[in-house]
């Protein structure tokens, strides 16, 4: 295993890291509060590979119907998911969970949890599931890069506030 010191730079107002703290105003932070569980993971990457119904969510997540009902209705709830009623014949109407475009906005984070798990947990059985664009067949990755196309390694990042924080 190598280990390097390796951060991104702080600038501005964050270059003093005692002069601030992210509690309550961290995108990250904000960000695991909707989707931070593993319950809430697998659910999404069943929706993600095409589960809609609820029985078929919480089995092939592997959780309990209790722990399915309840972090679906916070992924609802947050706007990552929405309800969609259908109706098989002779039925009641029933809901299907679909993917928000707020929840769409989530796959290439799944894709990097996907991407890191491949890379450093080689552990599974069968190997990893391989994802590839349908237009040309080549591998789907996940990298960093800013908007003018350079792709950004973790000690090429400056990080600065938008706005002043406590």
């Amino acid at each position: 295993m190598t280990s390097t010191a390796s951060s991104l730079t702080l600038s501005g107002s964050l270059a003093d890291r005692d002069s601030w703290i992210t509690t309550g105003w961290c995108s990250i932070e904000r960000t695991l509060a909707v989707v931070g569980t593993r319950s809430a993971m697998v659910l999404l990457r069943e929706v993600l590979y095409g589960g809609r119904r609820f029985d078929d969510l919480a089995r092939r997540a592997g959780i309990t119907e209790a722990a399915a009902a309840t972090r679906l209705k916070q992924l609802v709830e947050a706007g990552v998911l929405c309800l969609v009623p259908y109706r098989e014949p002779r039925r009641r109407t029933r809901n299907e969970y679909v993917l928000t475009d707020k929840g769409r906005d989530l796959f290439p984070v799944l894709q990097a949890l996907m991407q890191w798990g491949d890379t450093h947990r080689d552990d599974v059985p069968g190997g990893p599931i391989r994802m590839t664009h349908a237009g040309c067949g080549a591998e789907v990755t996940v990298r960093v890069e800013c908007t003018e196309g350079h792709v950004v390694e973790l000690e090429e990042t400056v990080a600065s506030a938008a706005r002043t924080h406590p």
